[in-house]
């Protein structure tokens, strides 16, 4: 018999074969009590996916499943789980564990634990076992990060929330996101365009900045209320001292990057917070350019399980839909798919779907 259980999965065998989907078997760390296996039936497609296995984000442990947009059908428990049972359809986010016990777990802010793994490419404690992701057959994880998916949302729409959604909910929620307040979302791609949706959802007067006009139509009619496009003369004059938050999920910070004609958007104290993480970039920013309005920068990490639970009921409530298109899982269409997303072409997010075709029922 084998020390461990295992699982099939598409993994890539190194950042220079970063393309190339291996359907292959993989050790899976022991069954806990508090543990739930889920036979996985969609996973979203993130960049951070590709920023992993190409190895922009540094090295990793090959070879490596990546995807953490999961969303299944729970098919066991452990004794000991109390939060999921036998056939609820949940959702595992990048996240997997944390130790529920610091400072940070007690208090809301469990995905900034010190001890904190992700759901791919973390080694479990005394095995060696790298945690492998989402574009596999079956995900084994720790109660707490499994999130029910309310039935109004479909699987294919619920699996990119698991990421990119709770990456744009939380800084919104927690920075003050609602009616009265003039918000905007820098960047309208597969992060930006949940902001739109989320800050519209909760209340908010919400715009969309992006370099050009070309999708302007498009964060129309996911509900923003103005667009202001950064290849335009002035573009910020008429806005100066007037946002109380932007959210930034730019995915490049290269030249005619101007910070500071975007900090002056801001009100007094207002906040800028960044979620997007290009590989290799540094914001240039002067000491003066917080004067004139005292303004805040900070950044935001995924979001907790409080959050992760209303935002989905947020979805369901309002009938949010991610804007997503669906590509059967396959070794073929996951390097398609990466290729797409390296180019952009992609309105606005991927999910992998058909799972029991490549990995039975």
């Amino acid at each position: 018999m084998p020390k461990y259980d295992k699982y099939v999965g598409f993994q890539v065998n190194s950042p220079d074969t970063y393309k190339s989907f291996h359907k292959q078997e993989f050790d899976v760390k022991p069954f806990g009590d508090n543990d739930v296996e889920v036979k996985i039936e969609a996973c979203g497609v993130c960049s951070s996916d590709v920023h992993t296995i190409s190895g922009g984000w540094g090295d990793q442990k090959f070879p490596l499943a990546v995807g953490h947009e999961i969303v299944g059908r729970v098919i066991r428990v452990g004794p000991k789980v109390t939060l999921a049972k036998e056939g609820m359809r949940v959702g595992v986010g990048a996240q997997s564990w944390s130790c529920l016990e610091c400072r940070q777990c007690k208090n809301d802010n469990e995905t900034y634990c010190p001890r904190q793994m992700d759901t791919y490419g973390a080694v479990w404690p005394d095995t060696g076992i790298v945690t492998q992701g989402g574009y596999s057959s079956h995900v084994r994880t720790h109660e707490y990060w499994t999130y029910p998916i309310p039935d109004a949302i479909p699987s294919a729409s619920a699996a990119p929330m698991l990421c990119a959604g709770i990456t744009t909910y939380s800084p919104l929620v927690r920075n003050g996101c609602g009616p009265g307040k003039k918000v905007a979302i820098v960047g309208l791609g597969g992060l930006g365009h949940f902001g739109v949706l989320w800050a519209k959802a909760l209340g908010a007067e919400t715009w969309a900045i992006s370099r050009s006009h070309s999708k302007e139509a498009d964060a129309k009619k996911m509900g923003a209320d103005g667009f202001l496009a950064t290849q335009d003369k002035g573009w910020n004059e008429a806005h100066k001292m007037t946002f109380d938050l932007i959210v930034s999920t730019a995915n490049s910070f290269g030249e005619g990057f101007d910070m500071a004609a975007y900090l002056a958007l801001l009100d007094v104290h207002g906040k800028w917070i960044s979620v997007g993480l290009p590989e290799e970039a540094t914001l240039q920013i002067k000491p003066q350019d917080f004067m004139a309005n005292g303004c805040l920068i900070g950044a935001s990490h995924l979001g907790s399980r409080r959050e992760m639970l209303n935002m989905l009921k947020l979805a369901a409530d309002k009938k949010i839909d991610s804007w997503v298109e669906s590509v059967p899982i396959s070794a073929e269409n996951l390097a398609k798919t990466i290729e797409r997303l390296e180019k952009n072409d992609v309105r606005y997010r991927f999910t992998m779907v058909d799972y029991d075709k490549e990995f039975g029922a």
